[in-house]
């Protein structure tokens, strides 16, 4: 069945239908085009614009066929062109003429652009909870590794000591972000497009605040051109989506890199990583690669859906259609992706000797050198060129700035006591720095109890 023919003496072509229909993606809205069904009628009730007896049977079998879906004994079939007329369809098969009335008011560019708010609402809160299960592991691990060191970088070159806790709050952060973006995007879309009509509203004396209210909106969009062609909500979704999936990328590309045989710095879990078909002694990162390969594929709604809006005049056009696929697939995919990042972290074995052995390497104390001769009256920019001569003599010797005697310090400068190797160890380069944000176990613990103060809220 269509839900409109009236004014047609042809049936639709076949490939004509096919390119037409959506019901092969949009079937997965049933859920939200029913409970929008039941709102509608429940104001159509209020309004006295149907009967409380009509009202009470259409939302009884909306209800069952909503049950009926669920249980997997009603199948949503391909020969309807969408859900709409789908679920319409089989009201009118049940109840006759009643059902034929539910659609008094409405139409299915309201009807659509209701599903796919009420769609995305839900996925934001299911986005949401992943979210906040991966702050949870890092939370874990940044509070087990306050005092691990490792260094950290800039340039991909080791720069200044660390702490794996101070940099698992890097990503803390991040991911924190991530939930303020969805929550804000939820905020400003929560408007309901019901009652807009095709483009113009409608005659009938609809209450759209009710069913608003009824569905948990803040109230009806004010425009009914925009209420059923804005699309700018999954246009800063798929925004949100793409920062998320650059997020994960750049952590699975650490984890690309700690993995290999250069660094080290952690071990897989065999339950996220696979083998090679040919060399036995492998274990690769796969899931982390993955994660950083479907980044892309995020990125290409993002584009994709900005290209098909950018040349649409008002109102509804079909090519709004293609919104769904793009978003579905770009939903499914940050999704599964959190989730097994999540549990690629969660069971992940650091190696905190190598991570430590590998901070004492590479200079990453020399800022600390320049520091003590700044303390010892020095102006910054000689101690900084002292320091440079020392790291010469370093290299020129194979040696790091902890290995070198205090002779050779004080061929360079006569500045230098014994009290030089306490302020370069790594247990002072981080530990000294405790503002906010650095990763001294004082600032760190700072940051801990904000964070665990965060992840109390809902």
């Amino acid at each position: 069945m269509k839900l409109w023919g009236g004014r047609f003496t042809k049936e639709t072509n076949k490939l004509v239908h096919n390119f037409n229909a959506s019901i092969s993606f949009d079937k997965r809205l049933f859920r939200q085009d029913i409970e929008g069904s039941i709102a509608h009628a429940t104001m159509l009730g209020k309004q006295q614009i149907i009967s409380e007896d009509e009202k009470d049977l259409i939302i009884k079998e909306l209800s069952d066929i909503m049950n009926e879906i669920i249980d997997d004994t009603l199948e949503i079939t391909q020969e309807y062109e969408d859900i709409h007329s789908f679920v319409e369809s089989q009201l009118i098969m049940r109840i006759g003429e009643t059902g034929k009335k539910l659609h008094t008011g409405r139409s299915r560019n309201d009807q659509v652009a209701l599903d796919m708010k009420l769609y995305i609402k839900d996925e934001i809160n299911i986005l949401d909870d992943l979210i906040k299960s991966f702050l949870l592991t890092f939370h874990e691990i940044m509070k087990a590794n306050t005092q691990t060191y490792m260094p950290g970088f800039t340039h991909l070159q080791k720069a200044q000591p660390v702490t794996l806790s101070h940099h698992m709050g890097a990503y803390f952060e991040m991911f924190k972000r991530d939930r303020s973006r969805l929550s804000d995007i939820k905020k400003r879309m929560n408007t309901s497009p019901l009652g807009s009509g095709a483009l113009a509203g409608t005659t009938y004396p609809l209450d759209r605040e009710y069913s608003a209210v009824l569905l948990g909106f803040d109230g009806p969009s004010l425009n009914s051109m925009d209420g059923v062609s804005d699309r700018d909500y999954l246009i800063e979704l798929l925004s949100a989506l793409s920062t998320i999936m650059m997020h994960l990328s750049r952590l699975s590309e650490e984890v690309i890199i700690w993995n290999s045989n250069e660094y080290r710095f952690i071990e897989l879990d065999d339950s996220y990583s696979t083998g090679s078909s040919i060399m036995p002694q492998k274990k690769n990162p796969d899931i982390a690669e993955l994660v950083r390969g479907k980044t892309g594929r995020v990125y290409g709604a993002l584009i994709s859906l900005l290209t098909t809006m950018k040349g649409l005049p008002l109102a509804y056009n079909k090519d709004m259609q293609e919104d769904k696929e793009l978003t579905f697939d770009a939903i499914d995919t940050v999704a599964s992706c959190l989730a097994l990042s999540n549990e690629m972290l969660a069971t992940m074995k650091f190696n905190k000797n190598i991570m430590e052995d590998s901070a004492t390497k590479g200079f990453i104390n020399a800022t600390d050198a320049a520091d003590y001769l700044v303390n010892k009256g020095v102006a910054f920019r000689d101690a900084h060129g002292i320091i440079g001569k020392l790291v010469l003599t370093c290299i020129d010797k194979g040696k790091s700035l902890d290995d070198l005697s205090l002779e050779d310090y004080r061929t360079i400068s006569p500045v230098f006591d014994d009290d030089i190797y306490e302020a370069i160890s790594l247990t002072t380069c981080v530990n000294k720095r405790n503002t906010i944000g650095a990763p001294g176990k004082q600032a760190i613990e700072k940051v801990l109890k904000i964070n665990e103060d965060y992840l109390k809220m809902d």
